[in-house]
């Protein structure tokens, strides 16, 4: 085929590289101050806090519903790339559930499950897909931690998970941001709870991704 003839290569448009800068910080910001006021936060201070205009952030996210989703897949993302570290470690099994445990608690997951069923469509592509890889990957975290018998067999994916968020979130009245001295220290006190072997039989029955999402 000659020159004349060949097929023009398609031309990809990439995001500016200010323009990705924007957009991380904005998710950021909303992150930051949706953890502290809640999902009604104002744009204008999160635009304020991010350094941009509203009208970049209504360029990049065209109504409250997509940006606040953007912050939870980002949150979820996040969590799922520790226990993705978690399982490159190499040695003891349990040291890497501790890893994942105290860095999904440190993205504050706590305070942010509540929006995924109260503030927008939980079927959105964007939150299954983030939500099903997280899930797998805490699932491959807590059966490597079993199958060394490091991790007591009677607790679930969901059991962990509720336990993650309600340790992770301050109790209602007190300060969000000055609870965050306490967060580590009731997680590793949960975290030796969950040691094999169990000093005691667990009530009911363990809780899986499937109930956990149904309750």
């Amino acid at each position: 085929m000659s020159a004349a003839t060949a097929p023009a290569e398609r031309k990809v448009t990439r995001p500016r590289a200010d323009a990705l800068r924007n957009r991380e910080r904005i998710v950021t910001a909303a992150r930051e101050m949706i953890v502290e006021h809640g999902a009604d936060v104002p744009i204008d201070d999160i635009a304020r806090r991010a350094g941009v205009g509203n009208a970049t952030v209504y360029r990049n996210f065209p109504d409250r519903d997509a940006l606040v989703r953007e912050v939870v897949c980002s949150v979820m993302d996040r969590t799922a790339g520790a226990a993705e570290l978690a399982l490159a470690e190499s040695g003891d099994a349990f040291s890497a559930l501790e890893h994942f445990v105290h860095a999904a608690a440190d993205e504050r997951i706590g305070a942010l499950c509540p929006m995924v069923s109260s503030t927008f469509d939980q079927h959105h592509p964007d939150l299954e897909a983030s939500r099903e890889r997280v899930e797998r990957l805490i699932e491959e975290v807590m059966g490597r931690a079993k199958a060394a018998g490091q991790l007591r067999p009677d607790v679930g994916v969901g059991d962990l998970m509720i336990a993650v968020g309600q340790l992770s979130r301050p109790p209602a009245g007190t300060d969000c941001l000055r609870g965050d001295r306490f967060v580590h220290r009731l997680l590793q006190l949960f975290l030796d709870g969950l040691r094999a072997p169990a000093r005691s039989a667990l009530p009911g029955e363990a809780l899986s991704i499937r109930e956990l999402r149904a309750s």
